[in-house]
């Protein structure tokens, strides 16, 4: 994780400030709107609404293609409709309904229009044919249960006709939307200015009458109903809340109303419309769509109700559309109010300031972490923001979604950038002259802590490495300096992966000789492990580069490791001006005295008793012998490691029963049995040679009563 500075901090702080007042501005006031419809399909999706619509306080009767397709309504003028309307609102009323509201207008009625139908017209020659139906009007506006909608405008108004305003007297309301600047429907009007007077639009109306109570606006502009204050974010606009993406309110046909009438099946209509309140409105896939913030999820024309007198169309089924019926607009408003339900949003300053603050948490994260680990981060933050906004949409509660998450992706490209501009540009250049002399840990350290390397050390448990070419010098004498350079840069190259491959650092290279450790800079704790795999695929990798690569073609060579494991001292050693990160202690002389003793033993590594302790149980080892090394008093016993654990060849274990049987031999003294089992696999393991003559000449020769099996080395 990358350190940060004062300057870093402030960069932070200004991007964020930046991200958040460009998202948050009014030209993408747009990303609001989107907000609200994001979080309306997320909870449909995830959480949805399992009310029952039959608890619904509102309810549509919906002029529907049934209707138009079933008699007597089929092929007749909608004005010829008045006088079955009136008959089915005065049942609904007569069933118990506490306010009918009208989201169709009847500009014109039959008697004041000359409408043709077959060889005749209806006109002015057919006097009292809306009689029935203005008598309706007039009884349910008398008693305060009916409201007629209008559509103000400067324009081309849209109102009913003279006689059903005198039938209503004032009992006629605004139907007019709040529309976005992307044309969708996400708030509706509290009320309009009606000849210089506020006057409620329709659902509030409708609202009000059923809870008994007038909406009022106080000196802060906030409107109460029945001691609801209406959260309103844009000013006298409340925030639609479709909870239930339309299906929570009922929806009956009115052609099958008319057939209940006609039936005369009272019972039917005080169940469904007792208590409620009733919108009337027409219900087609051609008129009246609006598109609102369920436009995401899909919202339904309402929920299909229960049927009083006629057969369920065929192919009558629901699908979630983009656009909804207007009346279906106006029902949830209604719901809203009486639930108190209705979605409070954020303010602009709040939104701002948690969108600065979403992106400020991004662009510190940006300035810390690498570009990919700072993308994993916004992408786990806004995956968790959109979780809590969710949750809080759930009790009706809309945060800010789009604008923090644009706003701090915005941050996050911003911060990289500044980031590769200016606040790396050091560290780059710190990583490029450095990477080829110290090893990446250091490195990292110098760069978080933003301190150059100084003297200093500590004491470290390490595996150390050491490895050198077998008899390279004379190799060399035949080869051109070219070849030579060639030829090292191949080896020490391939040597230098694999050592790092597993975890170690390779200290310096002497010649032919590569001094590597295992345990630091980086903490270990399986160092001993991968320095024996390393030095098994080091032996491996020579072996194919002899066979393979041209370089190496004609010379077949070899080379000598040894292990060693402990305590070691590992820092920046060497004079003030100029040091290395290196090690220091006996551990590193044991395993350099190792390295050499290889060529005794003719084997390829060797290792420690220390190193095969802490390196576990998944290698196949022999034990070589116990030795004294040169500046080392005390014997130490050595091993060499076969392979894997279970990957043995049976020449590999055939060699090592052998080579146990002859050691214990040996060191009880059984010269001539020792000499009996090393002779057996002499000829392919050049240590069992060597200890079989060693064994011969004691056979005949016996050491002195005082003899150790140690062989004490003399030289390096």
């Amino acid at each position: 994780m990358r350190r940060i500075g004062g300057r870093d901090i402030v960069a932070a702080i200004l991007i964020a400030l930046i991200a958040g007042a460009v998202f948050t501005s009014p030209p993408l006031q747009a990303l609001q709107g989107l907000s609200l419809d994001i979080l309306t399909a997320l909870r449909g999706k995830i959480i949805g609404d399992n009310r029952d619509p039959a608890t619904s306080p509102v309810v549509v009767v919906a002029i529907d293609g049934e209707t138009y397709d079933t008699p007597p309504f089929k092929g007749s003028p909608t004005q010829t409709w008045t006088r079955e309307i009136g008959r089915v609102l005065g049942s609904i009323n007569e069933g118990g309904a506490k306010v009918i509201g009208f989201d169709v207008i009847f500009k014109s009625l039959i008697e004041q229009s000359e409408i043709p139908f077959g060889d005749t017209s209806f006109g002015s020659r057919i006097k009292g044919f809306d009689r029935d139906y203005l008598i309706a009007l007039r009884q349910l506006s008398d008693n305060g249960k009916l409201v007629l909608g209008e559509v103000l405008s400067n324009d081309h108004p849209d109102s009913p006709d003279r006689a059903q305003q005198l039938a209503v007297k004032n009992n006629i309301r605004a139907l007019n939307v709040h529309t976005d600047s992307d044309d969708v429907i996400r708030r509706m009007p509290l009320s309009f200015a009606v000849d210089g007077k506020p006057a409620p639009a329709m659902a509030v109306e409708l609202a009000a009458r059923a809870l008994g109570a007038k909406p009022e606006t106080g000196p802060s502009g906030v409107t109460e109903l029945s001691g609801y204050a209406i959260p309103s974010t844009v000013p006298n606009t409340l925030t639609l809340n479709f909870r239930g993406l339309g299906r929570d309110v009922p929806a009956y046909s009115f052609a099958d109303l008319r057939a209940c009438v006609e039936r005369g099946d009272r019972d039917f209509l005080r169940r469904a419309f007792a208590g409620k309140v009733v919108l009337l409105g027409t219900v087609l896939n051609f008129d009246d769509r609006k598109l609102t913030s369920m436009r995401l999820a899909g919202g339904y024309d309402g929920s299909p109700a229960p049927r009083c007198a006629l057969p369920v169309p065929a192919g009558a089924t629901q699908k979630a559309r983009s656009d909804i019926a207007g009346v279906f607009v106006h029902a949830t408003v209604v719901r809203n109010l009486i639930e108190r339900d209705a979605v409070a949003e954020l303010g602009f300053p709040m939104r701002t300031i948690l969108t600065i603050a979403l992106a400020a948490v991004i662009a510190c994260g940006a300035c810390m972490l690498a570009p990919g680990g700072a993308m994993i981060a916004w992408f786990v933050l806004t995956a968790v923001y959109t979780a809590v906004a969710v949750g809080t949409f759930v009790y009706a509660v809309a945060l800010p979604l789009t604008e923090p998450a644009l706003a701090s992706l915005a941050a996050l490209a911003m911060m990289i950038g500044y980031r590769f501009v200016l606040a790396d540009r050091d560290e780059r250049f710190l990583r490029k002259s450095f990477a080829f002399y110290l090893a990446p840990e250091v490195i990292n350290t110098m760069v978080a802590s933003g301190k150059m390397p100084a003297l200093g050390g500590e004491m470290r448990n390490v595996t150390m490495f050491f490895s050198d070419l077998s008899g390279f010098s004379s190799i060399a004498e035949t080869m051109t300096p070219g070849e030579l350079v060639t030829l090292m840069n191949e080896y020490l190259s391939a040597m230098t992966d694999i050592i790092e491959g597993h975890g170690g650092y390779v200290d310096k290279y002497i010649g032919d000789s590569i001094v590597a450790m295992f345990g630091a800079p980086a903490d270990d704790p399986a160092h001993a492990r991968n320095a024996v795999h390393a030095a098994l695929k080091c032996h491996q990798k020579l072996a194919e580069l002899n066979a393979g690569n041209p370089a190496f073609a004609g010379h077949d060579l070899s080379h000598r490791i040894g292990l060693n494991s402990g305590e070691a001292v590992v820092g920046n050693i060497g004079s003030r001006r100029r040091f290395n990160y290196t090690v220091m202690s006996d551990t590193v002389n044991v395993a350099s005295r190792l390295e050499g003793a290889n060529k005794y033993y003719g084997t390829a590594i060797m290792a420690s008793e220390t190193t095969m302790a802490q390196s576990g149980d998944i290698f196949a080892w022999r034990e070589l012998d116990a030795i004294r090394v040169m500046g080392r008093g005390e014997a130490i016993k050595v091993f060499e490691p076969l392979a894997d654990k279970g990957a043995k060849r049976g020449e590999q274990a055939k060699v090592a029963a052998a080579y146990a049987e002859g050691l214990a031999c040996w060191r009880a003294r059984e010269f001539a049995r020792a000499s009996d089992a090393f002779e057996r696999v002499a000829k392919i393991d050049p240590a069992s040679a060597l200890f079989a003559k060693r064994a011969k000449a004691f056979a005949t020769n016996p050491p002195a009563p005082d003899w150790t099996p140690v062989n004490t080395l003399e030289g390096k």
